[in-house]
């Protein structure tokens, strides 16, 4: 007689129930790191914008209040639904305004400006959940 070989039903449902539970626990995790992701897009583009608040605050040792006065385009947008907007406002104050793909309601990151020891200091404030801000603006 001979014997049979192979995976009892039993042990092939073990094994598709912890894929399961993996899978519910990875998504998750994967769903926070794409958002943190994009949040990271808006803080490079404002790197640019950091730059030339600092460049005309050393220049002229006052801070710009707007887009143009900074030297840069009034229109900063990054990919459709994550950044709508990066503004240069009161104080130089850089506030990067964030869409439907980060949070449903109103989220922002806002740096601000602060003159110390010849250097410009930045201090970032966020109405985001604080998982998804990059550890620089924590």
């Amino acid at each position: 007689m001979k014997k049979q070989q192979g995976f009892t039903l039993i042990e092939l449902m073990i094994v598709v129930a912890i894929i399961g539970i993996l899978a519910a626990i990875a998504l998750p995790a994967y769903q926070d790191y794409t958002k943190r992701a994009k949040v990271s897009e808006g803080i490079s583009l404002a790197a640019g914008a950091k730059t030339a608040v600092s460049e005309y605050y050393i220049s002229e040792n006052v801070w710009p209040n707007t887009n143009a006065s900074a030297g840069l385009a009034t229109t900063i947008t990054g990919t459709a639904g994550v950044v709508t907007g990066v503004t240069v406002g009161t104080s130089g104050a850089i506030t990067v305004q964030y869409g439907t793909a980060i949070s449903a309601t109103s989220a922002a990151v806002v740096l601000t400006p602060s003159a110390g020891s010849g250097s410009v200091l930045w201090v970032c404030t966020s109405t985001l959940d604080p998982a998804l801000v990059p550890a620089t603006c924590r």
